[in-house]
């Protein structure tokens, strides 16, 4: 084996092919660029940009927003750090350990908004620990060893209350309803649809009357003779 006789496994590596020789060779006139103007240059992404039309990023509704700084910040701990520690002598298994105990020990900075547990590694002794947040499989391992997890965060409501009082009625704003008689027809109704007993007025009545006919000029009883 010379150095000069080294070659790659065959079809690792394609040729390059060159750009700019002729129309016929594939890749001639403006070398697979295009034409001119912005997207014929190197370094240009046009990121989101879709032919003109609304992009994807403007189509999909907002769901809200949430300020950065008013965000907690969680140190995360997992149990192979604490365990370690307890084997340094830098933590006590027979005390509480908190956010305090971690820092004062070295494991964290700072304690921040608070401590969440994590199960990367194992965990030996029996600890009695108290943090903002602990995994279910971080819970199981310090349980097992013989220890306690307190968390100290309650936990988040699975509906929103808004959401219950919107969709479901109120027991007693139900009963009332139910309670209360129904109401009879409307007074107006009533004296639209029913007849007065005393609907027929003397004046209609003397309406309906016959009137004496009025007599022709010239016949009798007028006073004018014939």
């Amino acid at each position: 084996m010379k150095l000069n006789e080294i070659r790659d496994n065959e079809g690792a590596h394609y040729r390059y092919k060159r750009l700019g020789r002729g129309i016929g060779s594939g890749k001639g006139k403006t070398s697979a660029r295009g034409g001119k103007g912005q997207t014929a240059r190197t370094g240009v992404a046009l990121n989101g940009f879709e032919g003109g039309q609304t992009p994807l990023h403007r189509r999909i509704p907002k769901r809200g927003f949430r300020r950065v700084e008013f965000r907690p910040v969680y140190y995360v701990v997992n149990l192979d750090r604490l365990q370690s520690a307890l084997d340094a002598g830098k933590l006590k298994g027979d005390q509480k350990i908190d956010a305090a105990a971690l820092v004062q020990a070295g494991l964290l900075r700072r304690a921040g908004d608070g401590v969440r547990l994590l199960a990367k590694g194992e965990i030996k002794s029996a600890l009695t620990l108290e943090v903002a947040g602990a995994s279910k499989a971080a819970i199981a391992a310090v349980e097992k060893a013989g220890g306690k997890v307190v968390v100290t965060t309650p936990p988040k409501p699975e509906t929103k209350p808004e959401a219950k009082a919107k969709g479901a009625k109120a027991p007693e704003a139900n009963a009332a309803v139910e309670k209360a008689p129904k109401p009879d027809a409307k007074p107006e109704a009533k004296a639209k649809g029913a007849k007065a007993p005393d609907a027929k007025a003397p004046e209609a009545k003397e309406t309906g009357a016959k009137k004496p006919k009025a007599k022709a000029p010239g016949a009798k009883g007028t006073g004018s003779k014939a």
